[in-house]
């Protein structure tokens, strides 16, 4: 056994390149012949001085030879062996066929304590992603995208890696070539991959999104029997790691994860009514929630009369209206800040998790629009909780400025009292609607000798009302439960979400320029 070096011409250009090969001699019919065991590729990383070794490692290994020092190996070598052996043995085909019986006689035993582990490999993510991307022909996608089998097989590596290791490309590629027996599965050896092929596949899957997107749901859609009269809209946000100056959506915006110091990105999904994602798209970090709808929704050929249910920071009077002129139905949280609800009207829920839920539907007084009004006893019970703390911390910043009155060197002029007061209850997170304030002033009438406040509750606001919230939709026709559960399918979405930005590794974003960006998404 040796290691060929060989130079090829290449196409009709003549180009000229090196290649290695694993080559053993062999008397057949009385003469050697040279037959080649593997291919190495031209970008073979042993010396040359070592190519024997490197054999004398590969024989030793394949006859389970135990003279043979394997711990006097170069790692380089010995690593190298390994990954021979493992790619020799994944091509030999199996002896016995499942249907017939094993071999009779010629038994023999094997000490376990002697086995060692060689070159270990995870094969369960990878197996059940495999099963997954066959149910929707994955693989037949992708070909149709006129992606070659070499590009396939980074893409179908890049995205499984995905679900089993989240990480950088370069991540990616250590574990698809030292961790994961994905090679084995779809026969390809991840080990001769270009580390800068997943840069390139990723770019390709997204140049190719809207197709892959579109033929995948046409699948799912035929394979579950799906009847795409609900549809799903929800945005959420990344942010950047680094200034990213080279990407121009990177902008500052509302960060729900408080990471006021950092760059956005915002992502948009629209979903059917189980969960399978229809559309995808990245707008600027500061975009508005408002201002995407259309653009997310033109095109999307859903099902005439369809339903959107979407979060109440779309739902503007502009969106809402467009929605109907385009023949869409829609079930969103209202955005009226008065709350209101009776309870002898309402119907009670049973949720899953075993929580009390009441719906009191109220029509409009043009009959076209309905109001849900929800009534949930677990967020009632967090309301109260979060009403009882603000308000501990309101009435005790009153406290200070009233005890401060009395104190030398502190401010007591009544105009400055009340921008001091002014602002609490700017920072009270509403709290401070619930309240009388009077300052009592002096003979002069420009300082203050006291402060006093009265709490009272406003009606219609959460403190009324805890745990109750609105619904508003345009159909009509359905009982007050079946729209109550069609809303809380937007839960799955925010899943969605959820697992995007924490197991498959979304956020934060360490790409500096777009390609990057949608590289990570892709």
């Amino acid at each position: 056994m040796f290691i060929r070096r060989t130079v090829t011409g290449r196409g009709q250009d003549g180009e000229r390149y090196t290649t290695h090969r694993l080559v053993r001699s062999e008397r057949i019919d009385g003469k050697v012949r040279q037959r080649t065991l593997l291919n190495l590729g031209a970008h073979f990383a042993i010396d040359p001085a070592n190519g024997g070794l490197l054999c004398q490692g590969v024989e030793a290994r394949l006859s389970g030879q135990s003279g043979f020092d394997l711990e006097t190996e170069p790692t380089a070598v010995a690593a190298e062996a390994e990954r021979i052996v493992a790619r020799l043995l994944a091509r030999q085909s199996p002896s016995v066929v499942a249907d017939e019986a094993p071999p009779q006689g010629d038994m023999q035993s094997v000490d376990i304590d002697s086995m060692a582990w060689l070159r270990p490999r995870s094969v369960g993510v990878e197996q059940l992603g495999l099963w997954a991307m066959a149910q929707v022909d994955f693989a037949g996608v992708l070909r149709d995208c006129h992606f070659n089998g070499p590009q396939r097989a980074a893409a179908i590596g890049s995205i499984i890696a995905r679900m089993a290791a989240p990480g950088s490309e370069q991540a990616t590629y250590r574990w698809l070539g030292t961790r994961s027996a994905l090679g084995e599965l779809v026969d390809f050896d991840y080990e001769t991959l270009d580390a800068m092929a997943l840069y390139r596949i990723s770019d390709r899957l997204y140049r190719h999104r809207a197709t892959i997107e579109e033929a995948l749901f046409a699948r799912v859609q035929d394979l579950f029997g799906l009847d795409c009269v609900i549809t799903l809209y929800d945005l959420t946000h990344t942010y950047f790691e680094g200034r990213a100056e080279g990407n121009p959506q990177a902008r500052h915006g509302h960060s729900k994860e408080k990471r006021t110091d950092c760059a956005l990105l915002t992502l948009a999904l629209v979903l059917d009514g189980s969960g399978f994602v229809r559309r995808s798209e990245v707008f600027a970090g500061n975009a508005g929630e408002a201002k995407t709808l259309q653009s997310m929704l033109c095109g999307l050929a859903a099902s005439p009369g369809a339903l959107v249910v979407m979060d109440r920071g779309i739902a503007t009077e502009a969106n809402l209206d467009w929605l109907v002129a385009q023949g869409y139905r829609y079930l969103v949280v209202s955005r009226a800040r008065q709350r209101a609800f009776d309870a002898a009207a309402a119907t009670p829920i049973t949720t899953a998790g075993d929580q009390r839920v009441h719906v009191q539907p109220v029509a409009s007084e043009n009959g076209e629009e309905l109001n849900l009004y929800c009534h949930s006893e677990a967020r009632a019970r967090t309301e109260q909780v979060i009403d009882r703390r603000f308000a501990e911390r309101f009435e005790a910043e009153l406290s200070r400025i009233h005890d401060g009155l009395s104190r030398p060197r502190t401010t007591q002029r009544i105009d400055k009292l009340w921008e001091r007061i002014g602002r609490l209850k700017e920072k009270s997170r509403g709290i401070g609607q619930h309240y009388t304030i009077e300052l009592e002033p002096d003979a002069s009438g420009d300082k203050a000798t006291a402060l006093r406040w009265q709490r009272h509750t406003t009606p219609g606001s959460r403190s009324s009302h805890p745990g109750v919230y609105c619904l508003r939709t345009h159909e009509t026709g359905w009982d007050p439960e079946r729209l109550w559960r069609t809303y809380t399918m937007l839960t799955d979405l925010e899943s969605v979400f959820r697992t995007l930005k924490s197991e498959l590794g979304l956020r934060p974003i360490f790409h500096q320029k777009s390609e990057g960006v949608y590289k990570k998404r892709a």
